[in-house]
């Protein structure tokens, strides 16, 4: 191994989760990935050029091995068993774990250290704080706040993680689950009582299935949600799950932009 080698940080690296292949492209360090998730739509270049080696949960431990990475990223603990795994069998992980806006843009501080790019990681989380400060004061001067219910899944339903709350009120609404963004597991995250929704009255609810389609159809169906807001107002709305639920680049950027909108549309009406 050459002296440049090591000081230039991993050379093969495998991505499961998707948001550090988007930061590793956005670095200008994609010749790094040796391989990323079958999850992965950002960028779409990436879905081209690499071969998918992992779902989010599950893993082709024989052929990551295969593709001999000095670095495996993975993300939270719904992925700690497959990277334990490959820590066992002899090669290096790092597992991230972020849950809120701070935590996103220290994944991408970290991971510009990891592969030797700390100014441009610099750069790119400056660029992303401004993003969100702009969508910050442009929504400072909204005096009636949106309340708004976000669906991460419909059965059982499950509210918004941290980082979606706290795009929510940035882009000038109110997370009517707030309480329960703050609980990392997604079973934390429960609504046991689909009638809760109905007495907490959202003004806009916002579905984001993980991947599967929103069918607001079937949202308007729930015993008792015709006496909600957004329901009798037609305020229903998705957001891909790609552009919100993972916890990197696009949820601060694609993922605000349309919380801003449907928050903005909401306002004209």
């Amino acid at each position: 191994m050459s002296h440049d080698t090591v000081l230039n940080g991993p050379q093969r690296i495998a991505c499961l989760s998707t948001e550090t292949c988007e930061v590793l492209y956005l670095l200008g360090e994609q010749q790094r990935i040796v391989g990323i998730s079958g999850f992965t739509f950002r960028p779409p270049q990436a879905r081209k050029d690499k071969p998918k080696i992992a779902a989010f949960t599950s893993a082709k431990i024989d052929e990551i091995l295969d593709l001999k990475p000095d670095l495996v990223l993975g993300y939270c603990d719904l992925q700690a068993g497959i990277v334990a795994d490959l820590a066992r069998a002899g090669l290096e992980v790092h597992l991230f774990n972020q849950r809120s806006i701070a935590g996103i843009l220290r994944m991408i501080s970290t991971l510009g250290a990891l592969v030797g790019a700390p100014e441009r990681a610099a750069e790119l989380v400056a660029e992303l704080e401004d993003g969100m400060l702009q969508v910050r004061n442009a929504a400072s001067g909204i005096k009636q706040r949106p309340l708004i219910y976000f669906e991460e899944w419909n059965e059982p339903l499950i509210s918004g993680i941290g980082w979606v709350s706290e795009l929510i009120e940035l882009a000038g609404g109110k997370d009517c689950f707030a309480e329960l963004a703050a609980m990392p597991g997604a079973k934390q995250r429960i609504i046991a009582d689909p009638q809760e929704v109905v007495r907490r009255a959202p003004d806009i609810i916002i579905g984001s299935w993980c991947g599967k389609r929103f069918r607001p159809e079937q949202v308007r169906e729930r015993a008792g949600w015709q006496r909600i807001p957004a329901v009798k107002s037609g305020q229903l709305h998705e957001i891909k799950s790609a552009d919100i639920l993972q916890p990197g680049v696009g949820a601060l950027t694609d993922g605000l932009q349309h919380l801003s909108r449907i928050i903005s549309d909401w306002r004209a009406e």
